[in-house]
């Protein structure tokens, strides 16, 4: 594979599900494999299928929808290098540019000027091992953005723990979303509010427009 094209999984435009930018008209690039497992994962199909795309096919695509916002998703969009100058040039053609991360690959490299949406993992998901904690040195105060999964109680003391450790409250929007089949929203809204802290809560969109299982939304 050459230094300018990728994985491609799937690539549609939908309404953004999650993070600030929910409700956004939006383009997704979602790119194949994730090195991760997670208990929760709703895009266990990216591991496997795809099939390699050069930019040019991938803009191609892009440039019939109308948006100038693109998320690089996965998968782990991270674990393919070519996502870099991917991002690069996107920047390059004018885009607005977020990437969702899992946290677990170092996100140094990202061009500064891509909004970060790290899904910090927690005990819930399995891979809390996985967390590479010195991205928390590269967040980019008011630009990047935290996510936490909350299974149950304990991931959100977890995630508690953590956004007072390194400060994340002081520099980035830190979210907090409820695991689709773990918790009911009901209750972290209620572990939220209680514990008085600046969470912003945040559902997946996308899966109360359309059913959780649909594909390309």
């Amino acid at each position: 594979m050459n230094s300018r094209q990728l994985k491609i999984n799937e690539i549609f435009y939908s309404i953004q599900g999650e993070s600030t930018h929910a409700g956004r008209p939006c383009a997704f690039v979602r790119l194949m494999a994730c090195p991760l497992r997670c208990t929760y994962c709703d895009t266990e199909y990216a591991f496997y299928e795809g099939k390699t795309k050069s930019f040019d096919e991938i803009f191609e695509v892009l440039k019939s929808y109308p948006t100038k916002l693109v998320e690089v998703t996965g998968g782990e969009p991270l674990a393919q290098p070519n996502a870099i100058p991917f991002m690069e040039e996107l920047l390059a053609r004018g885009y607005e540019v977020l990437i969702e991360t899992s946290g677990a690959l170092p996100i140094q490299s990202i061009p500064a000027a891509v909004k970060v949406i790290m899904d910090l993992k927690t005990p819930g998901s399995g891979e809390v091992a996985r967390n590479h904690w010195d991205n928390m040195a590269y967040l980019k105060p008011g630009l990047d953005e935290v996510k936490f999964v909350i299974c149950n109680r304990e991931d959100f003391n977890f995630a508690v723990e953590k956004s007072a450790q390194y400060k994340l409250f002081d520099k980035v929007t830190v979210l907090a979303s409820p695991s689709h089949k773990d918790l009911k929203p009901m209750d972290l809204a209620e572990w939220v509010l209680e514990s008085g802290l600046p969470f912003r809560m945040q559902l997946q969109l996308h899966k109360y427009v359309w059913s959780q299982d649909t594909r390309g939304v």
